[in-house]
């Protein structure tokens, strides 16, 4: 059974750090490319960043460049959102996802509906 599992979400400061865990059962992460997502009530889900399998190449969306890193641990089969400078607009539920695709691409890698398979989502909150 496939299974993503995320964590270490919580409540934070302004301009404080958590990292996110997403865990994968039932298959090999490195089989996959993953992205991260977010979404408050109300609104779309958005794209956050992303790696690709095959060549680990990432992505961000602009409003996190510089402040947020993804990144995979296969021995592990686990991947990290880590989160930095947290601002009170990060506030959201946050997601990973997995698609076959080897190569993401910096056009496309942020629509949510080509992803095959999605966590149950942690919350992040960030007070002012």
């Amino acid at each position: 059974q496939v299974q993503l599992v995320e964590s270490g979400g919580g409540l934070v400061q302004a301009g404080g750090s958590l990292r996110l865990s997403c865990a994968a059962s039932g298959f090999s992460l490195d089989d996959w490319s993953i992205g991260w997502f977010r979404q408050v009530p109300g609104k779309e889900r958005e794209g956050v960043g992303c790696i690709s399998k095959s060549d680990g190449v990432t992505y961000y969306d602009d409003s996190v460049k510089g402040r947020f890193t993804v990144s995979r641990d296969n021995a592990k089969n686990t991947v990290y959102l880590q989160m930095n400078v947290l601002k009170p607009e990060d506030t959201a539920v946050y997601y990973c996802a997995v698609q076959l695709s080897k190569y993401l691409y910096e056009s496309s890698w942020m629509i949510w509906p080509q992803y095959d398979y999605f966590g149950q989502g942690t919350q992040v909150t960030v007070s002012s």
